[in-house]
């Protein structure tokens, strides 16, 4: 998100602002203009607030925020300054304080753009487009919102309307990063990888945003030989300059180059840089405190008592497993039959579940939780969620959720949803685990970045399916990645089957699928199936223990 400040704020606060992604680790974003604050002292208490942001001091600037509050309610600028300290930790809030913001403010596109961009986050496309479109209209040459809207209809599977937005911001402004970057990521979704390609590489030769460039550039194609792209990223990473972020990221993309021409030692040894680089941890002793406590929650007995008071529509599918086990493939192919739309990965039922108390964190109690959802509330929520699904397909008999990781919330669909069909998609554990640890996953995955880590949370994961199982009996279809490499055709019938459809060829050519894919897959969906990512690991065997040893059982080498 970005948030730019008025004139009069610049003299005050030169560089950039940090609405963060999870405290303590806020990431620095560019600031938008703003008002004045109404009163002297209101004015000098935010200004301190955005210094503190700056500086990372989040709640510190909070509570200066909440002070001005207490003293001038619905303050427009202070009600602006939490929400950019919610974004990405929690959307929620941000959308709450953004809305008061524009509710004070109606005519001011920096609030319909900020709330869109939270409303984005949170895959609520309709209202996240509606006030994006208001800025523009407030404010046609608004770059950022020109940008943002091109990453809503991206997000939204649009990315044919998303590229004039970006051809249009860069018009305006020939340099803007999110421009420049933004269309190449729309013409990868579409699968244009050449055109892609070539503004990615001016982007690099103009100086603009060269980490994110390069590492999207090399996800453009597969390499055969050493590109000089090689060297220029090694030159990069020299560069004492780079944020974090930025290390991270040449280090991943030279990752992805020397694994492409077998240089694999080398390889891992940039992914594991560049994930250290990053500086995410995850806690895995809450996480299985969290695991423990909904598998004693969601009892077969009782998910089959809440489940009278869900939908009974077939409509929703869920494509749920880890992260990189097959879940954008198996969406493909069934999103290739003509009566299956693909949705994408959508956050909606993660959203709902906060809501009610579900989420992931130490102070979660899950059986209180559940205990307060009412027959009443099961109906509302569920037919909240189906009308979210169709405005994405009006006439599909069955649309897709490949979010991965609502292999957590499968007690909360089988309440829910007691018909929806729901994939469990399932990979060699030690490739799932690889093939996780080598991307430069957002923070929200930071179980990945260790390799020890990497290997307990699988482990989490296998013991949660394993439960859902027993709670959903014969309910799962259990979609085995190597099956589905080894006997394409058998295993796509299975899965159409499953849906409850007749089969239908074009789901053996899914390649071959128009619309965009937004993916860290999507050069190879727009390819056959091919059978070198099976055992991949192999390549690294030397170099992984740590993982081979917290897998334990579930390494099967």
């Amino acid at each position: 998100m970005n948030n730019r400040l008025p004139p009069a704020w610049s003299k005050h606060l030169k560089g950039r602002s940090a609405p963060p992604a999870k405290p303590p680790q806020a990431k620095p974003l560019p600031t938008r203009p703003l008002p004045p604050s109404r009163t002297q002292a209101d004015d000098l208490l935010l200004r301190q607030a955005l210094e503190l942001q700056k500086a990372e001091r989040l709640p510190e600037a909070e509570e200066l925020c909440l002070k001005v509050l207490a003293r001038t309610p619905n303050h427009p600028l202070a009600c602006y300054i939490l929400g950019t300290l919610g974004i990405g930790y929690d959307n929620e809030k941000a959308l709450r304080y953004f809305a008061r913001a524009l509710a004070e403010e109606p005519r001011n596109p920096y609030y319909h753009l900020s709330l869109g961009e939270a409303y984005l986050k949170l895959s609520e496309f309709t209202p996240a487009i509606r006030h994006i479109q208001e800025a523009l209209e407030l404010k046609p040459d608004l770059v950022e919102a020109l940008c943002a809207l091109g990453d809503a209809y991206n997000s939204f599977d649009k990315g044919e309307m998303a590229l004039p937005l970006f051809e249009k911001a860069l018009k305006i402004e020939r340099d803007h990063p999110l421009a420049r970057i933004g269309l190449p990521r729309a013409l990868t979704s579409l699968g244009r990888m050449d055109e892609a390609a070539r503004h990615l590489k001016e982007a690099i030769e103009r100086r603009i945003a060269v980490p994110a460039a390069y590492n999207a550039l090399v996800r453009t194609r597969k390499y055969t030989e050493e590109p000089p792209e090689l060297a220029a990223i090694l030159r990069e990473l020299e560069d004492p300059s780079h944020m974090p972020e930025e290390a991270a990221a040449l280090h991943h993309a030279a990752g992805k180059v020397l694994n492409d021409v077998r240089r694999y030692k080398e390889a891992i040894d940039h992914f594991k840089q560049g994930n250290q680089a990053g500086g995410q941890t995850f806690d895995i002793g809450s996480y299985r405190r969290w695991v423990d406590a909904v598998i004693e929650t969601f009892t077969p007995e009782l998910v089959a008592s809440m489940a009278a008071y869900g939908s009974p529509s077939e409509v929703p599918v869920f494509i749920v497993g880890m992260p990189r086990s097959g879940t954008t493939l198996t969406e493909q192919i069934c999103a290739s039959h003509p009566d299956v739309h693909g949705a994408g990965e959508l956050s909606k039922l993660r959203r709902i579940a906060n809501g009610i108390g579900l989420r992931d964190s130490a102070d979660a109690n899950i059986a209180k939780s559940v205990a307060a959802i009412t027959p009443e509330l099961s109906k509302t929520l569920a037919a909240e969620h189906l009308a979210y699904l169709r405005e994405r397909a009006p006439d599909s008999l069955r649309i897709v959720d490949k979010m991965p990781h609502n292999f957590e919330l499968i007690g909360l669909i089988g309440v829910l949803f007691p018909n929806a069909r729901i994939i469990h998609c399932r990979r060699d554990a030690i490739d799932n685990c690889i093939s996780c640890f080598v991307l430069q996953f957002s923070e929200a995955h930071s179980y990945s970045a260790d390799l020890e880590t990497l290997g307990l949370y699988y482990r989490e994961y296998d013991r949660l399916m394993r439960h859902w199982s027993k709670v959903l009996p014969g309910r799962i279809f259990e979609n085995q990645y190597e099956t589905l490499i080894e006997n394409q055709e058998e295993q796509s019938r299975r899965l159409i089957d499953y849906l409850g459809l007749p089969w239908d060829e074009a789901c053996l050519r899914f390649f071959d699928r128009a619309g965009s894919v937004n993916t860290y897959s999507n050069w190879q969906v727009r390819q056959p199936i091919y059978k070198s990512s099976v055992k991949r690991w192999k390549n690294y065997e030397s170099e992984i223990q740590p993982l081979i040893d917290a897998l334990g059982d579930l390494a099967d080498t």
